[in-house]
């Protein structure tokens, strides 16, 4: 539930007291759990600007937000002192979002490191004790979960370090995969075999066949041997081949006067170099007739959309 920063006359006491350093310092001295407490070099303390707290949080806090450094002289510390006088399930997760939140300002204000930030709730409700944890993980269905969860690294996916064989088993991703994976390599014609393989499987629907050659089309389409690339893998898929050909057929005709295959981008730019835009513009329309998408005709030749709706008046 939102709330609306110093919007009771609780609110308005707390923050009047608790941004006044000398009693911030004496409340942390107090309040602050001895092991983090002996990390803090309270004399740095200072206030953090109303710049730092994120607008689309401070409706949600009533809080003193202090910077402080650690007493090794290396870090940073936030302590966060968020006032409630009507207890909240989920003021753990509220703390944290601002915790988070704070992390990632101190990031923006161009730190390399997080800092560590401190959240503490004041609280003098009617109900006594505080009924609800504010341990955030126990607001999960399954808090044990999510202990491992978001104690431990996140899964990490690095296909870069993945053995090709071993992609070829991942059913419908594989596809993706493989060829993600050696994208930035100049020559191609290693993938053919596999790719083969994976295509005759059928396990991409003609959309994903179709935004695959795209990309291959976008990232290898000036190269000289990915005509012949693409040529390798129709022979080898026959049921694709028509799909295949149809790039074949555009990389082609893109160098045909030059008498160059060396993909669709290479041999626009040759054509524009030497006065020929008319060719690159019955390509860019030639292309569109063949479904691809406007954004990458325009990318690929270099015409801007004016030039082309103008040519088609």
């Amino acid at each position: 539930m939102k709330k609306s920063p110093t919007s009771t006359p609780h609110d308005a006491v707390f923050k009047t007291f608790l941004r006044h350093p000398d009693t911030a310092r004496d409340f942390l001295n107090i309040h602050l759990p001895h092991s983090l407490r002996i990390r803090c070099d309270l004399t740095t303390l200072k206030l953090a600007p109303d710049s730092f707290i994120e607008k689309n949080l401070r409706a949600f806090y009533s809080d003193v937000l202090w910077l402080l450094k650690t007493c090794e002289g290396d870090g940073y510390i936030y302590v966060v002192i968020e006032h409630q006088s009507t207890p909240d399930a989920h003021m753990a997760f509220r703390l944290m979002r601002y915790a988070t939140a704070a992390m990632q300002r101190h990031l923006d204000a161009g730190h390399k490191t997080l800092p560590l930030v401190i959240p503490m709730l004041f609280y003098h409700g009617a109900k006594s004790p505080y009924p609800f944890s504010l341990c955030w993980l126990d607001e999960f269905d399954d808090p044990a979960l999510a202990r491992q969860l978001y104690a431990t690294a996140f899964p990490l996916v690095d296909i870069t370090v993945v053995p090709d064989n071993e992609i070829m088993q991942h059913r419908r991703i594989a596809m993706l995969e493989l060829v993600q994976k050696h994208i930035r390599q100049r020559d191609l014609m290693g993938l053919v075999e596999r790719l083969a393989v994976l295509l005759i499987t059928g396990n991409a629907n003609d959309s994903q066949l179709k935004a695959l050659f795209n990309y291959l089309l976008i990232q290898h389409g000036s190269t000289p041997r990915f005509g012949k690339f693409i040529r390798e893998v129709a022979r080898c898929v026959p049921q694709h081949k028509e799909r295949l050909m149809t790039i074949v057929d555009r990389i082609r005709e893109s160098g045909r006067r030059k008498g160059k295959r060396e993909g669709v981008q290479q041999g626009i730019q040759q054509g524009i170099h030497q006065g020929k835009q008319e060719e690159a513009l019955r390509i860019a329309h030639t292309m569109l007739e063949q479904g691809i998408e406007r954004e990458m005709v325009l990318m690929i030749t270099g015409l801007s959309d004016e030039e082309i709706k103008a040519k088609r008046h």
